[in-house]
This record gives structure tokens, sequence and C-alpha cells, in this order.
């Protein structure tokens, strides 16, 4: 085996050799993004639901007093409202 053969072959291994290139470029993009409209409503609208209580007192006291004061509501009536909002 030469040694001068090898020193020739590991030159040719050298030379063909991709180049590093300098893959840091500066640009003047930057990531951003935007909210739709949409999505904005839909934002308020969700902060407009948690800031509500869960309970609205005012309607609970108010059928709070009208059973007190003897409020019922009859089996047809009942029946007739599920009809109602049930049809087409």
């Amino acid at each position: 085996m030469r040694i001068d053969s090898m020193n020739q072959v590991s030159q040719v291994y050298r030379m063909n050799r991709p180049k590093k290139v300098n893959t840091a470029y500066q640009t003047s993009f930057s990531d951003k993004v935007e909210i739709s409209q949409l999505g904005r409503d839909i934002q308020i609208a969700k902060k407009a639901v948690s800031a509500a209580p869960d309970i609205r007192e005012d309607k609970v006291a108010a059928m709070k007093a009208a059973f007190a004061d003897g409020y019922s509501v009859s089996d047809n009536d009942i029946a007739d409202k599920l009809l109602e909002s049930f049809a087409i």
C-alpha cells in the first residue's frame, strides 16, 4: 500500500466537502398575530359571561315570592307550552 496515494484520495474527499454557509441572515420580518373581529367579539362575550353571577338573585326572589303567595301551574298548561315549543 502506497502512502502517497492515500494522501491523494484524502485530498479528493476534502475538496468535495460542502462548504459551510453562514445561515444567520438578518431579516426585516417579524412574527405577528392578528385576532379577527369575531375572535375579539367572542373574547368580550366570554368576559361578560364570566363577570355575570351564576344565580340571578332578583329572579330567584321573585319566584320565591310567587310560590309563597300560592302560585301554581296546571299540568295542562305545562303540556300546552311543551307542545308549542316543539311544534314545527
